[in-house]
């Protein structure tokens, strides 16, 4: 039998709800100095185990910046909802290529990517899912 730690979370049933556009309502991400937010709207997501999923909001301001390439282990898909997004960029934010709103990103498991940042601020509808 698996141990608890291994066997994932359900995903709570959420029937449709207000998303808070206020300020008040953005949660900072670690280590963006508050650049970048976000707001979870359902999560199981378990590293530890290599289980679950998170569906986000991530808002960027102009300038916010991922100054290094990264790969994860879990499938990514990234919508872009307004704004510009910047990838391929170098270490400063330069270069890159610009996508814009109504684009969309499908990564699988070990994919490279990045670095990333945003000229004038952007919101991402994010779904990240061993």
């Amino acid at each position: 039998m698996p141990s608890s730690s291994s066997v994932p979370r359900p995903k709570l049933h959420r029937e449709f709800f207000a998303i808070g556009r206020a300020d008040a309502a953005w949660t900072a991400v670690d280590s963006t100095a508050g650049r970048i937010e976000e707001i979870v709207l359902a999560d199981n997501f378990d590293a530890a185990s290599g289980t679950g999923s998170r569906t986000r909001l991530a808002r960027w301001s102009a300038g916010a910046l991922i100054d290094r390439p990264v790969v994860h282990d879990f499938h990514e898909e990234v919508f872009i909802v307004e704004g510009d997004f910047v990838v391929g960029c170098d270490a400063e934010g330069q270069g890159g290529e610009t996508f814009g709103a109504y684009t969309f990103a499908c990564r699988p498991p070990g994919a490279l990517h990045g670095p990333f940042t945003s000229r004038t601020g952007c919101v991402l509808f994010e779904i990240c899912y061993y």
